[in-house]
C-alpha cells in the first residue's frame, strides 16, 4: 500500500517543541516534493510547509514561520516537521503527503497536488 505514515505527536505545553515524522511506505520519496499539513477541529485542512526534492527549497506558512522547520532524509524515505515554541492555536491533527506535480514548490500547498495521504497524528499544546 502507498501511502506516508506521521508520528511524533503527542501533548505538549505551550513553549514546547515536538518533532514530527512522516515516513513513506510503499514507494520512495525522493522524487517527491513533500507537504506537511494540519486540520484543526471545526476547521478546513490547512498547508503548513512543504520541501522541494528538486533544489530543497521550503515554504512555511505565516502563522509558523519562524518556529517550524521542515527536512527531508531521503536515505530513511523521511521527511520530518520540527515544531518548536508551540502555541495552543497549533492544536490538529498533522499529515503529510506527497506532491504528484511538481518537484519544487516554493508557495502555499495546493492541497489537490498532493496524494498518498496517512492517517495523520494528533498535537496538543495545552497547559
Amino acid at each position: 500500500q502507498v501511502q506516508f505514515v506521521e508520528s511524533g505527536g503527542g501533548l505538549v505545553q505551550p513553549g514546547g517543541s515536538l518533532r514530527l515524522s512522516c515516513t513513506a511506505s510503499g514507494f520512495f520519496l525522493d522524487y517527491y516534493a513533500i507537504g506537511w499539513f494540519r486540520q484543526a477541529p471545526g476547521k478546513e485542512r490547512e498547508g503548513v510547509s512543504c520541501i522541494s526534492s528538486s533544489d530543497g527549497s521550503t515554504y512555511y506558512a505565516d502563522s509558523v514561520k519562524g518556529r517550524f522547520t521542515i527536512s527531508r532524509d531521503n536515505a530513511k524515505n523521511t521527511v520530518y516537521l520540527q515544531m518548536d515554541s508551540l502555541k495552543p492555536e497549533d492544536t490538529a491533527v498533522y499529515y503529510c503527503a506527497a506532491n504528484l506535480l511538481r518537484t519544487r514548490v516554493a508557495e502555499a500547498p495546493v492541497q489537490h497536488e498532493y496524494a498518498y495521504w496517512g492517517q495523520g497524528t494528533q498535537v496538543t499544546v495545552s497547559s
